[in-house]
């Protein structure tokens, strides 16, 4: 079963469950996946949908710190819910070990030094790591590495 299929199903369920919250989660997700489609004139594949997840799960993180700074914890607490049911469609994630032996392996293989070597490294970082990891940390490990 793919992804999208799998969300789909979970849309299903939840009008069953009357879950109200989850439902509107799921169906946000959906439309993203459906504009992404429409905008593109492509079938989103498995792939692709993690892309769409991982954007959502960050703009719901921006949100909740943006609320939480404003004091509107109604607010942050309804984005940390959204994140839950969104987080549940990424695949297992990477631990911030295996980042670090990704990015020192690929930085070997390019023989990056520096700073300047960050946009290369990147790159290939972003194409073998892309879904499996959170980009954030990714970023950090990038850097570190070519600090040393």
């Amino acid at each position: 079963m793919s992804l999208k299929e799998r969300i789909t199903e979970d849309m299903k369920t939840a009008m069953r469950a009357k879950d109200a919250e989850r439902l509107g989660t799921i169906r946000m997700l959906l439309a993203a996946v459906k504009q992404k489609e429409v905008d593109e004139r492509v079938e989103v594949d498995d792939a692709a949908l993690v892309g769409i997840v991982d954007k959502l799960i960050k703009q719901r993180k921006d949100a909740i710190s943006q609320f939480t700074a404003a004091g509107r914890q109604d607010l942050a607490d309804k984005e940390s819910a959204e994140l839950l049911v969104l987080e549940a469609y990424l695949p297992a994630r990477l631990s911030s070990q295996e980042i670090d032996a990704a990015v020192a392996a690929i930085v070997a293989e390019l023989g990056a030094k520096g700073p300047g070597d960050m946009g290369k490294v990147m790159g290939a970082v972003k194409a073998q790591l892309a879904g499996k990891a959170d980009m954030g940390l990714v970023s950090a490990a990038v850097k570190k590495a070519l600090s040393q």
